[in-house]
């Protein structure tokens, strides 16, 4: 019978652990808040906005002022940011010991705390826009959390990717880079939505970039439920052979 080394205690005590009941709930609510996004944006969307176009319209203008889904889709938007706050803390706690995949959960409470900005600020509906005239603070305002959201979530993206395999960092890269592409190429779109003019496409356009993330985010909760990244493993094994964490 072996005798226990001087870092059993510490891998005991310190070492990442697969999630325990809290935390699975916890994770789970990623999932979930991938689900209710598309579920909300474009079931919810067909089914109280007659007229509606996804592929040539933009998301925003689902809760712009005036819109038929501006209250359902608020009170949804509350019910997702608090499943990401449920989910970033999931993330936190699952990463116990893996400072990247510590800030990424930090990183995701912090775009859930940015969602309730974005109600004092929603763009105007294209029926209410002006040609020519200037851009309302409300709308500058949009494309500024626009900014930051995106700025987030390629940040948050880019920590969890760092304790992980691989695998995982390629398919991070990929969506941090499909995020970006066509996050740039809908903002080509801003001076025709400032002139109210069409915008063929701009709509599809969005969806692959916000699918691209929720996507990403259902993916990374069922990556932490099922298993442990890679650098969890490497750390458990430095642990035990006393090298430094």
């Amino acid at each position: 019978m072996s005798t226990p080394g001087p870092y059993t205690s510490q891998v005991r005590r310190d070492g990442p652990r697969r999630p325990d009941t809290a935390s699975t709930v916890l994770l789970a609510c990623g999932i979930v808040s991938s689900l209710l996004y598309v579920g909300a944006h474009e079931v919810l969307a067909a089914a109280l906005y007659d007229g509606y176009d996804r592929f040539d319209q933009a998301i925003s203008e689902l809760t712009s002022v005036g819109a038929p889904t501006r209250a359902p889709l608020t009170v949804v938007g509350f019910v997702y940011d608090a499943l990401i706050v449920a989910f970033g803390i999931g993330v936190w706690r699952t990463g116990r010991g893996v400072r990247p995949l510590r800030i990424a959960g930090v990183l995701l409470v912090a775009y859930a705390f940015v969602g309730p900005l974005w109600l004092p600020f929603p763009m105007t509906g294209r029926e209410n826009i002006e040609a020519g005239a200037a851009m309302p603070l409300a709308d500058t305002m949009h494309l500024v959390l626009s900014a930051v959201t995106v700025s987030l979530w390629c940040a948050l993206i880019g920590f969890a990717a760092a304790a992980f395999g691989t695998w995982f960092r390629v398919y991070s890269a990929v969506t941090v880079a499909t995020i970006l592409v066509f996050g740039a190429w809908t903002g080509r779109y801003v001076p025709a939505v400032a002139a109210a003019e069409p915008t063929p496409g701009m709509g599809a356009v969005e969806r692959v970039m916000f699918g691209a993330f929720v996507l990403w985010i259902a993916v990374l909760a069922i990556v932490l439920l099922v298993g442990r990244p890679a650098s969890f493993r490497a750390e458990r094994r430095a642990v035990v052979r006393g090298e430094p964490a």
